[in-house]
């Protein structure tokens, strides 16, 4: 199968500002396809919002940018077409009474039914399920997660997944569909040193494949592009349940 494209990022005096005051402000870099690029700040600077502003999720009120050739927040759709989320709490969050297989699989259905031309839903069924797994097992070998390592195999729920496990499956959810841009929230959250270099470790080869990588985290490898945030002028969403307000509030653009 190709590789994917990865999208330019670009972000002009980016800002977003909810009822709760500014989540984030002043947000300028540009970032090459493939490109890695942490984006790094404490907890309450408003990252998360940051990166779904950047892959059209949440609305901005300042500024402007452009991923993959798309404005922002003008084309906001056409950019979530192109852009994947990973892990983001209250968000795109595993279920945990799932197991790996059951979300691989819908995950496959779904982009069989709705991420996939009109000529592709018109071959034949045999050929369209040998695609679908092959496009299955590209992005598990992409994340680096082999369900047949794991304790119950593919019928290991993700409640008993370890957090880089965990990780890894949701990055392969993600690449299904062949993104040009792959959003992560919380990289080094709740991981060891070793598992943090296996995480960024992973997120790196990603990019090197061609999809351009965009990574909330605490502190960011030396060798990643670091965009960082800081307390903005009034207190940014801090707990899953203010981020997902902060997500509504918003609005989809």
């Amino acid at each position: 199968m190709e590789s994917p494209h990865g999208a330019a990022v670009r972000a002009e005096d980016f800002g977003l500002k909810g009822p709760r005051g500014w989540a984030f402000r002043n947000v300028e870099f540009s970032a090459e396809p493939g490109a890695l690029v942490a984006i790094e700040g404490p907890s309450g600077t408003g990252r998360t919002c940051l990166l779904l502003a950047l892959t059209g999720r949440m609305r901005t009120t300042e500024g402007h940018a452009e991923v993959g050739g798309l404005q922002l927040p003008k084309q906001a759709a056409a950019v979530r077409r192109i852009a994947a989320l990973g892990p983001v709490p209250a968000v795109s969050e595993l279920d945990p009474a799932f197991t790996v297989a059951e979300h691989l699989g819908e995950r496959s259905l779904l982009q069989g039914r709705y991420g996939t031309s009109l000529r592709t839903l018109l071959r034949p069924r045999a050929e369209r399920r040998a695609a679908a797994e092959a496009r299955v097992d590209e992005a598990l070998e992409a994340a680096g997660l082999d369900p047949a390592a794991l304790p119950k195999s593919g019928r290991t729920s993700v409640r008993d997944l370890e957090r880089l496990e965990a990780l890894r499956l949701s990055v392969a959810l993600a690449l299904i569909g062949k993104p040009h841009l792959l959003a992560v929230d919380d990289t080094d959250l709740k991981l060891s040193d070793a598992e943090r270099a296996e995480a960024w470790a992973l997120l790196r080869s990603v990019a090197e494949a061609g999809t351009t990588v965009l990574a909330v985290c605490s502190e960011a490898p030396e060798d990643t592009h670091v965009v960082r945030t800081a307390p903005a002028l009034a207190p940014a969403p801090t707990t899953e349940e203010e981020t997902a307000d902060a997500f509504a509030e918003a609005g989809r653009a």
